[in-house]
């Protein structure tokens, strides 16, 4: 008969700690294991933190900060290589072991010294971003592959271009599209920005602009979508485009920091799909075909839709928002539903003509104070430690998500997963 070995106490001493639970994680079981996490984090998270980023005078991004954590505390979370292992299985016959991630990060953004300092490290260019932007103002434009820079006259335009899929979102356009935004956001020659999906070559939609189809849902079920996504996505590239790009040396909320910033267009055209609709929930300004949909299928997908389920009520209402997330409720553009989230409504030939007339709408009265009004916005909707509240929520609950067999089911029952191609 097995010995069951009783999870140690902590001690408040953090190399003490260490010892003592990377001991009793390389013997316990799973949960237990996990709920031993739970309790040394609760105690030490400050401490943890503070050692990968020398008492936060180093900024360290996600991907990076999680696999120094696991070098630093041996059993606390995965390894880049167990997670590599992983990432070679479908989702249905993976272990888990990235909700531990999910564990570590909810308790980092959870405490509010420590919470902050990592949403300003993500709101921090890339280090790709400098040469990137380089070579869009030599050249006019920049081809990041599954994203595209392109210069249209007072307007920088990222290009959503992941045309095999629809402009769906993945592993592989995760570093191009928040690259494209940070070119965007840090281009002097640019007043505004433009987020628009790419043409797609065949297909149903051939010869058509589609804006987003949200998540790659045959690589979530073919286990090519990591957990880290999620929170790289959202407290990266969509949080650029809604609070613009942080300076190191000072905070990147409203109050005390100055952040880098630019007014964002959103042109919808087809269909705005879970996260192509979340997207629209953090610019300021979208327009929209009349013929073009969005919607939220978080039920049918068993994820939790982004930053959605904290903004879309503020414009669709309580009631709404629930329909959309829980009941995958459609919601055309041409509505007037669709008119709360849309700002224009115009013919599918008539988007070109309507961009440039916001573009020249927006920048006639000068940048300044459209930025100052956008920052007293933000702060009235949604204050900077809302959104890292919010954010620790997210990194544990999309955690548990991922990895649930519900997950699965829902993939197969709703999008005949098992019989697409990865």
């Amino acid at each position: 008969m097995d010995t069951i070995v009783a999870a140690p106490a902590t001690s408040g001493d953090f190399a003490a700690d260490v010892a003592a639970f990377s001991a009793y994680w390389r013997s316990a079981g799973q949960q237990a294991a996990r709920d031993a996490r739970w309790a040394f984090l609760r105690r030490h998270a400050r401490t943890l933190y503070d050692k990968l980023t020398d008492a936060r005078a180093k900024f360290v991004r996600i991907e990076r900060l999680a696999y120094d954590a696991a070098a630093l505390v041996p059993g606390l979370v995965p390894t880049k290589a167990e997670v590599d292992a992983e990432s070679e299985k479908k989702q249905a016959d993976k272990d888990g072991v990235e909700i531990d991630q999910g564990i570590l990060f909810n308790q980092f953004l959870a405490d509010p010294e420590c919470g902050r300092h990592l949403v300003h490290a993500m709101l921090l260019p890339r280090e790709e971003s400098a040469e990137a932007l380089a070579k869009f103002r030599r050249d006019g434009k920049l081809d990041l592959g599954t994203a595209k820079v392109e210069r249209h006259g007072k307007a920088a335009v990222l290009l959503l271009s992941n045309k095999r899929f629809l402009n769906a979102e993945d592993n592989a356009t995760q570093p191009a599209t928040e690259i494209g935004a940070d070119v965007c956001i840090l281009d002097p020659d640019a007043q505004v920005a433009v987020l628009r999906g790419d043409v797609v070559p065949e297909g149903k939609y051939a010869g058509r602009r589609v804006f987003n189809a949200g998540i790659n849902l045959t690589h979530i079920y073919y286990g090519k979508i990591p957990f880290l996504w999620f929170l790289i996505r959202d407290l990266g590239f969509v949080n650029k485009m809604f609070r613009g790009l942080a300076k190191p040396e000072l905070p990147p909320d409203e109050v005390s920091g100055e952040s880098i910033e630019k007014l964002w267009i959103s042109a919808v055209e087809t269909f705005a799909i879970g996260g192509g609709c979340q997207i629209l929930l953090a610019t300021d300004f979208n327009i929209a075909a009349r013929d073009a949909y969005m919607t939220l299928p978080a039920r049918k997908e068993g994820i939790i839709p982004g930053m959605s389920n904290l903004r879309l009520a503020r414009f669709v209402g309580d009631r709404i928002a629930r329909q959309a997330i829980m009941y995958e409720r459609r919601i055309d553009c041409d509505s007037d539903v669709g008119r709360l989230i849309c700002d224009e409504v115009v013919p599918p030939d008539q988007i070109d003509a309507a961009i440039e007339r916001v573009i020249d709408r927006i920048t006639t009265s000068g940048s300044v104070g459209a930025i100052g009004n956008r920052r007293a916005l933000r702060l009235a909707a949604e204050p900077f430690d809302t959104f890292r509240q919010y954010a620790a929520l997210y990194a544990r609950e999309q955690a548990l998500c991922h990895f649930s067999p519900a997950l699965i089911s829902n993939l197969e029952k709703f999008w005949n997963a098992q019989s697409r191609k990865a």
